[in-house]
């Protein structure tokens, strides 16, 4: 079954980023998605299939 994923979600990958989070919020969706870390605010750029991988929940919904 499909993760269900949308733009301005909140979700928790299974890494740590550098910066000491693993929180980030999806800014652009495709076949590509590009993602924004909310500690430093460095944007990364994944595939679907790495994004779908690397997930680990969706931490917040956008309305």
């Amino acid at each position: 079954m499909p993760k269900i994923f949308n733009m301005g979600d909140i979700v928790q990958m299974k890494k740590m980023h550098p910066c000491g989070t693993d929180k980030w919020e999806i800014i652009r969706m495709g076949a590509d998605i590009k993602i924004k870390c909310t500690g430093c605010g460095r944007i990364i750029m994944l595939s679907r299939s790495k994004f779908e991988k690397d997930i680990k929940k969706v931490l917040s919904q956008e309305v």
